[in-house]
């Protein structure tokens, strides 16, 4: 199903509160919170899960490009990627932000330009952390221990078909174990011109149990953000190419295979006009898409209606919510923001 951008929106609430500070060098924990940004919304739906009287917090900032966050409620903590440094960073409220693991996403010798550090960040059924590293072209476990971080990661999947990925972007579990990934090219030091581009197109894959890689995909040209609705009977994928900025659904059978699928929004008509592309996403219990793309992330329902906006004033890359679905992560350029939501 395709919903078209449309600008007849009924605006129910419309809260604003900005407040700038200069951009440190080095990321920053914030001691007293400001806010920032501004909360859109486009359908009394949304109220169920945003609270107007809620802003969006700043809890660090000065990050090249966050990205990935992931919780960890055994640590309660946040883990987040900072791609260019090739860095991981965790967020706790009694420590605020601080480095966790680097490298991150690229462990060769060779000094090398561009993102080379992790993007998604997400745990497998057992609690590991699993990793889509850029530079290594290769989705990965960690094997060391969260409690005494240290680099050690074994691969997971690094190629289809004997041809090494792009870059893994962004990854989800299926139920039944298996993980489904996203292979942009934005790892590859020369994007879609790298000459150790082995792939031609941009791939959805699935990665079996027993560590088998399918394709599932080819015809997205900029895959990124995906996840699965809370029945798994459908997958969700972000699509970040300028000239078809959009978020597709696909309808998956019981072991996990596309049936059917098409266009569930498209916001190309905003690119340009706001600060960002559809990126990375997660799915709410209700069933409600928080997708990131121009202006913030968007509310979006499983029919392909948009609920919401909530404003970041930047490129807003990813977002996560917490173990009980009260607090939302978002992951904006330099900064890392907090969103406490509605739970009634």
């Amino acid at each position: 199903m395709s919903k078209t951008m449309t600008h007849h929106y009924i605006l129910i609430s419309f809260l604003a509160i900005m407040a700038c500070s200069s951009v440190n060098k080095e990321p920053d924990t914030k001691t007293s919170k400001q806010t920032i940004g501004s909360i859109e919304i486009f359908d009394a739906e949304a109220l169920q899960l945003i609270d107007t009287m809620r802003q969006m917090e700043i809890l660090a900032e000065g990050h090249d490009w966050s990205e990935g966050p992931v919780w960890i409620a055994d640590h309660n903590m946040l883990l987040y990627s900072d791609i260019p440094p090739n860095a991981i960073y965790a967020w706790s409220e009694d420590k605020g932000s601080r480095l966790f693991l680097q490298p991150a996403g690229y462990t060769g010798e060779i000094d090398r330009v561009g993102e080379p550090g992790s993007n998604g960040l997400l745990l497998d059924q057992d609690g590991n952390l699993v990793l889509c590293q850029h530079g290594d072209r290769r989705v990965a476990r960690y094997t060391g221990s969260l409690a005494d971080p240290k680099p050690a990661y074994e691969t997971i999947a690094d190629s289809w078909q004997g041809k090494r990925f792009n870059s893994p972007n962004d990854a989800a579990y299926h139920k039944n174990g298996d993980l489904y990934m996203t292979d942009p090219p934005y790892g590859l030091e020369k994007n879609m011109d790298d000459p150790a581009k082995e792939i031609p197109f941009q791939g959805v894959y699935r990665v079996s149990q027993d560590g088998q890689v399918s394709l599932l995909i080819d015809s997205i040209t900029r895959p990124n953000g995906i996840a699965f609705s809370p029945d798994y009977k459908r997958l969700y994928v972000a699509c970040s190419d300028a000239g078809r900025a959009k978020w597709f659904d696909y309808l998956l059978d019981d072991q996990g295979n596309i049936v059917s699928g098409g266009e569930l929004y498209d916001v190309t008509s905003m690119v340009g006009k706001e600060k960002g592309l559809p990126d990375g996403l997660k799915v709410h219990p209700s069933g409600v898409l928080f997708a990131t793309g121009p202006g913030g992330v968007w509310l979006i329902s499983p029919e392909g209606k948009a609920l919401a906006l909530l404003r970041t004033t930047e490129a807003t890359a990813n977002c996560a919510f917490d173990d009980d679905f009260s607090t939302l992560y978002i992951t904006a350029d330099m900064y890392l923001l907090r969103l406490e939501l509605s739970t009634s």
